[in-house]
């Protein structure tokens, strides 16, 4: 049982080990036991998933405390909050690829769960190909650092700008390359149809497949600023990771519970952008004030201070206003 104690990115295996066994745990889970057949998920069901999720979240911070200690606990609180922040965004795109698409509210789920699968793997190689170069050279994370303010300040300026998914040049190079349907038969990713040349059957990719191509490719794009930000925080693979993974495991939850009220958080990414430029302008701070590194329980109580104040902000802002009639929302999928 030697072969437990090799370090992995700096932690022994076991670690690695059981934290990825909770994972797939959990995902077994919740499709095997609470969403075996397809059905329709309503906001209280999400709420209760989404607080579950985010109860064992904060939980699994006991655990960094009693393998690490208690600066690496406040790290991965801080990394917890900032990434499941950031996650939001997310949300706002798979509404808009879920209503451009049409998918049935009983199978987004289903493409939302096999979306978490990528989501593992990918986030694991960016973030153990991001630690290497961390390792090797120190000065990344201040590129880091100067590419989140850039980021920050390019989006209190495009915060309005709506994403047009018909635009997608995606979405076309997959129809030329792939025979695709507009039949959704129940939650199936392919479907044999005859050829309408040949008569001969061929498998076609239904719009269930180009969803989840879609939500992929947005979570690798939301990834390259959420995996920066949280190397600034810490430089330990292990707590990126956990953090990153604990956060999006909630974020399909999450994703229903907030679908029908996404107007309500029309002012978020104003909220995004003081995150950003927050994580980004500490190993700034710190060098100028001549700290070693910015406190962790000082940048927890900061970003819990702006995701407080942001969200009561946009609450209280769009409670005065009257609802869009044409904003999508996947609860009302808008039919191409």
């Amino acid at each position: 049982m030697e072969f437990l104690l090799l370090l992995v990115l700096g932690k022994p295996l076991w670690m690695w080990l059981l934290f990825l066994g909770l994972v797939v745990a959990l995902l077994a889970f919740d499709l095997g036991v609470l969403h075996k057949d397809d059905h329709e998920i309503g906001v209280a069901e999400s709420l209760k998933l989404s607080g579950m999720y985010i109860v064992l979240g904060l939980s699994f911070a006991g655990s960094i405390w009693w393998q690490i200690d208690a600066e690496a606990t406040a790290q991965y609180l801080t990394a917890f909050v900032v990434e499941k922040t950031l996650a939001m965004d997310n949300i706002f795109v798979i509404a808009l690829i879920f209503g451009f698409f049409a998918i049935p509210r009983e199978y987004q789920h289903r493409v939302l769960f096999w979306g978490i699968l990528g989501v593992i793997l990918l986030r694991g190689i960016m973030i153990g190909l991001g630690a290497t170069i961390v390792d090797q050279y120190h000065w990344v994370l201040y590129v880091f650092a100067a590419f989140l303010i850039f980021t920050g300040i390019k989006m209190l300026f495009v915060a309005d700008k709506e994403h047009k998914i018909e635009e997608n040049g995606l979405i076309r190079f997959f129809k030329r390359r792939m025979h695709v349907t507009d039949e959704i038969r129940g939650h199936a990713f392919f479907v044999l149809k005859p050829h309408p040349e040949t008569g001969h059957l061929v498998r076609y990719a239904t719009p269930l497949l180009l969803a989840l191509i879609m939500i992929e490719i947005a979570d690798i794009v939301f990834a390259v600023d959420s995996i920066p930000a949280v190397f600034t925080i810490t430089t330990d693979p292990y707590i990126v990771y956990t953090s990153n993974i604990f956060a999006i495991l909630g974020l399909r939850a999450l994703y229903f519970a907030l679908a029908a009220i996404l107007h309500r958080f029309a002012y978020l990414k104003y909220v995004l952008s003081m995150l950003l430029l927050f994580i980004g302008s500490k190993i700034f701070i710190a060098d100028i004030i001549g700290w070693e590194k910015f406190p962790p329980a000082w940048s927890l109580g900061i970003t819990f201070a702006i995701l407080g104040a942001g969200v009561a902000f946009s609450l209280w802002k769009t409670g005065k206003a009257p609802t869009n009639p044409n904003s999508i929302s996947a609860a009302d999928p808008v039919l191409k």
